[in-house]
């Protein structure tokens, strides 16, 4: 080993500063949680940016990608794969079929449960 002293990338230094910081979960109930969130979609901001602005803190004027997500277990894929009838190892195609599923249910929410 030598004694140099190992420096970080240019590209790594943010991620030192999100290393550092301390993750708080509030639990205020379900009607503050609906509000937050809905004032928030409203806003076009993600709920921590919300929380952020009403505790008066800094928030990043960067513009975020909105999306949405979940976790899925082998047996959901397995499940979305077979519905969709494909094969369970092209998780890119079921994803693609599930986003299809979540637009026409925005454009037809009568339609899909």
């Amino acid at each position: 080993m030598s004694d140099k002293k190992r420096t970080i990338p240019k590209k790594w230094e943010n991620e030192i500063k999100a290393i550092k910081a301390t993750q708080v979960a509030f639990d205020v109930g379900e009607k503050v949680q609906y509000v937050i969130r809905k004032e928030a979609l409203d806003r076009n901001i993600n709920p921590s940016d919300r929380i952020r602005q009403i505790l008066g803190l800094k928030v990043s004027r960067k513009p975020k990608r909105l999306r949405l997500s979940i976790s899925l277990s082998d047996v959901d894929l397995a499940y979305l794969a077979k519905s969709y009838q494909l094969e369970t190892k092209d998780p890119v195609e079921v994803k693609r079929r599930a986003a299809e599923k979540l637009i026409k249910h925005v454009n037809n929410p009568e339609i899909i449960n």
